[in-house]
């Protein structure tokens, strides 16, 4: 072997150390299919069971805003990934960002834009923990509803907490998918079981009861819960970045989006007429005993498989926030050189499950408070941030038309934003003091559930 030849043996990798490297590195990738379930467990998650209940509030409206919210969600997220990315000067693309918080630092800068991101998204994926955590404790109670139950509310909430103990071992997004796949299962199981009994009372149908005009103090809770129910958007840099083939991520955001708005419109529109005026927060609550101990049992399964997603991405944001080390932040990197959890790290994300369960046992009245969570932190996130940045970041090289396009969606983001918070934040707080969301209702003590 030549001098040179030993040179550039040394230097150069082999054709082995490539392939064991790209083996490695796909270990960790997922395919579409796994992205999308990821994605169907964000938009088609627990709060399916309440949109019958938002059809009570906002009749007509609410079926609209179900088709319109996927539609747009669907272009808001393809449009944030969008932003991850440049053309070189020979016009390939180079992904330069790898996150949310990436993109609002370019755009804000990076003294306060990461910040605000950050905290919206930490608010965001923690009050989703919260919520399904609380609905396991909601739906194993309903089960007891003839007979009594032996424990209260926040028992079963601990109870229920304790099987999500083990999500604090997670690593990876891969292992993630699984729960999501296995979560998209259990939620068809669901959907089959609710909508036969649905359609064998449908010569019982309450046509006459959907309304048509707008209650100005329900519909804007109806639209929280329709907007908080499609916040993907957090997941979706994330999601596209683990692709093995990014190529495909439009039509996975395509084809999840668009299944999400049928079932969505179709569940909520024949669980209402099922049930009409008496439809109830949870739709399982309306059912006969057998049947509602069925599915519950199912929801439960689905809440605790849904609960990883969110979790998982709130850790990493922890993580990517807190603990990369000095000098970039003020902790330590959680990963040991094995590329295992360090036993401090294990704890605090023990106690990170532990707090989502104390303040689900503080946090009643499920939809209102999806109402007020959608209207705030989903509506930034999933509407007007995008199209913000997008505008900012892609603005010279879009049409007209496009740009008019995000304009249109930041008004409708801000008005949701606006009249949501004061409308869900009044029904929350009349909740609070036993009264209905609505203020022109009659004074009647108001329970949630």
């Amino acid at each position: 072997m030549s001098e040179y030849d030993a040179e550039k043996d040394t230097c150069e990798p082999s054709e082995n150390i490539i392939e064991k490297f790209e083996d490695e590195s796909k270990r960790y990738k997922i395919s579409e299919w796994q992205a999308g379930w990821n994605i169907t467990n964000a938009i088609q998650g627990m709060f399916v069971v309440s949109f019958p209940y938002a059809v009570l509030q906002g009749g007509y409206w609410t079926l609209l805003a179900i088709i319109v919210v996927a539609y747009i969600c669907c272009h808001t997220g393809k449009i944030l990934v969008e932003c991850l990315y440049e053309e070189d000067r020979y016009g390939q693309k180079i992904r330069v960002h790898c996150s949310y918080v990436d993109i609002a630092n370019s755009v804000f800068g990076p003294r306060f834009g990461g910040r605000i991101v950050n905290v919206a998204q930490m608010i965001e994926l923690l009050m989703t923990c919260i919520l399904y955590i609380l609905l396991c404790g909601d739906l194993i109670l309903g089960c007891f509803r003839e007979t009594g139950s032996p424990l209260d509310l926040s028992s079963w909430i601990m109870i229920s907490a304790a099987f999500l103990l083990p999500c604090a071992f997670l690593q990876t997004l891969k292992s993630v998918s699984w729960f999501s796949f296995w979560c998209t299962v259990a939620h068809l199981v669901i959907n089959a079981i609710i909508l036969v009994y649905c359609f064998s009372r449908i010569n019982d149908w309450k046509w006459s009861e959907v309304q048509v005009s707008i209650n100005i103090w329900t519909f804007p809770i109806s639209l929280g819960v329709v907007v908080f129910s499609y916040t993907s958007q957090i997941f979706v840099p994330t999601l596209e970045g683990n692709l093995i083939d990014r190529q495909k991520f439009n039509c996975m955001m395509h084809w999840t989006h668009f299944a999400a708005a049928v079932f969505k419109a179709l569940f909520a529109y024949i669980g209402f007429l099922t049930f009409g005026n008496n439809t109830k927060e949870f739709i399982t609550n309306n059912l006969p005993r057998i049947f509602r101990i069925t599915v519950n049992l199912f929801f439960i399964l689905k809440a605790l498989l849904s609960y990883p997603l969110p979790y998982f991405a709130s850790v990493e944001l922890l993580a990517e926030s807190f603990f990369k080390g000095r000098p970039k932040t003020l902790f330590p990197v959680c990963i040991d050189n094995e590329k295992s959890l360090k036993v401090w790290a294990v704890i605090l994300r023990l106690l990170l499950v532990l707090s989502t369960m104390l303040m689900a046992i503080f946090i009643p009245h499920f939809s209102l408070l999806m109402g007020l969570i959608g209207s705030f932190t989903g509506t930034m996130l999933s509407l007007i941030w995008p199209c913000y940045f997008h505008l900012y970041l892609k603005g010279k090289t879009m049409s007209w038309y496009a740009k008019l396009f995000d304009v249109i969606i930041i008004i409708l983001g801000l008005l949701c934003l606006g009249i949501g918070i004061y409308y869900s934040g009044s029904a929350l707080i009349r909740s609070y003091s036993g009264l209905p969301p609505d203020p022109h209702t009659p004074r009647i003590p108001y329970h949630s559930g």
